[in-house]
């Protein structure tokens, strides 16, 4: 199968290339456009693949509008870091989406599932138009974030409002911690779960142990090994480490 990378950060370009390489040798990379311009000009001049994976957020505007403009009959693949709140509800025949940094095992799944497509000839679904307009306006369909969590508090239950919490994290148990630095221990099983009823704009899943407040960032030092050392606001004080996979993605949610 020939496939187009739709993607604006070199890195993960390269590191979509060398997983898809690694799961699929068959597919071939026929162009990586950087641009919602040189996606334009390149779709115009250029046969449609039989595959395209595609970032949302660009540097010049979202892959929507490349969409918009040409009615394409392959399949699409969001490989995302952003908006993936509203991707998640909708999963429509022959488009899936990764987030990123993108699981080998995910993007395997992804590409059998669109190759399926291809070799079978079967059309293109025709919502996917209506697809991409509610991921456009997430909240015309989503239900509301959750507003405030309940903890105990020795024999008490006591409601801590979410816009108060700077981060979730996870030791043995999850925990919240206020922006005022107190502590609850939450009953969730996983950070998982608590990452789904958060905002995306607002929350980011640093890593395995732990989600943030965007305000509750102080500063960011870059490491050498590419990845990212983020130090929460006073009384907070505490750092979060930012892979090298995942640096990309959290520069373009936190720098929007």
């Amino acid at each position: 199968m020939n496939a187009v990378i739709i993607e604006d950060e070199n890195l993960i370009a390269r590191e979509l290339q060398f997983r898809i390489a690694e799961v699929s040798p068959d597919v071939k990379i026929k162009q990586v456009l950087s641009s919602v311009k040189t996606s334009y000009k390149w779709f115009m001049e250029n046969a449609e693949p039989d595959l395209i994976f595609a970032d949302i957020q660009l540097s010049d505007g979202t892959s929507f509008e490349i969409f918009e403009r040409y009615n394409f009959n392959c399949p699409i693949i969001f490989t995302t870091a952003y908006d993936e709140y509203a991707i998640r509800a909708f999963k429509v025949n022959g488009i899936d989406y990764l987030l990123k940094p993108v699981d080998e095992e995910e993007l395997k799944k992804a590409i059998d599932k669109a190759r399926a497509i291809v070799q079978s000839k079967s059309a293109y679904p025709k919502d996917v138009q209506e697809l991409l307009r509610m991921i456009a306006n997430p909240q015309a369909m989503l239900t509301a974030y959750k507003e405030k969590f309940v903890v105990k508090v020795r024999n008490n239950w006591l409601p801590v409002f979410t816009k108060d919490i700077a981060c979730f994290y996870r030791e043995n148990l999850n925990y919240l911690l206020t922006f005022g630095g107190e502590k609850y221990i939450l009953d969730f099983s996983t950070l998982d779960e608590i990452e789904e009823l958060l905002d995306p704009k607002i929350y980011y899943r640093a890593n395995r142990q732990s989600i943030i407040h965007i305000d509750a960032i102080q500063s960011i030092k870059p490491e050498e090994n590419q990845k990212l050392v983020v130090t929460l606001k006073t009384p907070l004080k505490m750092q979060q480490d930012i892979s090298r996979e995942k640096a990309p993605g959290f520069k373009k949610w936190f720098d929007r």
